[in-house]
């Protein structure tokens, strides 16, 4: 298990959004400061298009403060005098995370090793699979595997099983880790919180199976991979984060899958890293990432 830096301070961080007005950043920066808080990091973005404002700021609070009382304090602030939307959060809250699996370990081996050498200020408290491939490598890691398939016509009552484990687990984000199977709007619906996937980029113009032989017969010359909230709608949901490579006609199907898969490794763990330290703020299909 992953522990938090001793030595970092407890911080809380605010995301905000909401229609552009005069004086945003120093009314919010005045607030902190006449309470005794210490801004560290202060990022903004404004939507041209809509007029739109977004933010992030992280600060320590004043000394001796209870961070649920500061919390409740500038989310208050943010709705009566900014008139703004926000969410703010404390370093101190590690966020439960599950993951999910076919057979593919790619993704699953790395977000569980980052986790462990104490990347992601996070608890992975369980990973649920289809399969029992991956079972031996979860119990290996000291983590409980759910072997929880989903026979031909019961996908709601797999599901179901799955919801009851993740309300069970008190799960507040699902990392769907090459899991093969998509997750229906009543499962998204009912669950509630963030589910982050991974995908190859080639979607839509290679849908289906074998993607990857798909693209080498095209003659592509970027692959890539995209990292996603997973919404009702398959595949289009707000993006995280990504990335892709350059090949060329001397690279073999072998060959892109091995990069394919590099690539999913680091979009998915960057993007689970940002979630985490609360850097994503989602307006409507789209993502302010901030630095």
């Amino acid at each position: 298990m992953s522990e938090p830096a001793e030595s970092a301070p407890l911080t809380l961080v605010a995301l905000l959004h909401g229609p552009d007005q005069r004086g945003l950043v120093a009314r919010a920066a005045g607030w902190i400061f006449e309470r005794g808080g210490n801004i560290l990091h202060a990022d903004q973005h404004r939507d041209e298009d809509e007029g739109i404002f977004f933010q992030r700021i992280e600060w320590v609070p004043p000394a001796g403060a209870k961070p649920a009382t500061e919390e409740k304090a500038f989310l208050a602030y943010a709705r009566d005098e900014l008139k703004m939307n926000a969410v703010v959060t404390d370093s101190a809250h590690r966020p439960r995370v599950v993951l999910f699996v076919s057979k593919a370990d790619h993704c699953f081996h790395d977000l569980v090793l980052r986790w462990r050498a104490g990347e992601f200020p996070c608890e992975i408290v369980g990973v649920v699979s289809n399969h029992r491939d991956l079972a031996a490598a979860a119990r290996g890691y000291g983590l409980t595997f759910h072997h929880l398939p989903i026979a031909p016509g019961g996908k709601a009552a797999g599901e179901a099983r799955q919801l009851a484990l993740l309300r069970k687990l008190k799960a507040d984000v699902v990392v769907l880790a090459r899991y093969m199977q998509v997750l229906s709007a009543e499962f998204l619906g009912e669950f509630g919180r963030p589910v982050i996937n991974i995908h190859h980029s080639f979607m839509p113009a290679f849908a289906g199976g074998r993607p990857y032989h798909q693209a080498h017969e095209r003659g592509v010359k970027l692959i890539g991979a995209t990292a996603h909230y997973a919404t009702a709608v398959l595949d289009d949901g707000p993006i995280i984060h990504q990335d892709v490579t350059r090949v060329t006609h001397r690279h073999g199907v072998q060959a892109l899958i091995q990069k394919g898969r590099d690539l999913e490794k680091l979009v998915l763990a960057q993007a689970l890293r940002w979630h985490l330290e609360n850097r994503v703020l989602v307006y409507g299909r789209k993502t302010v990432i901030f630095d």
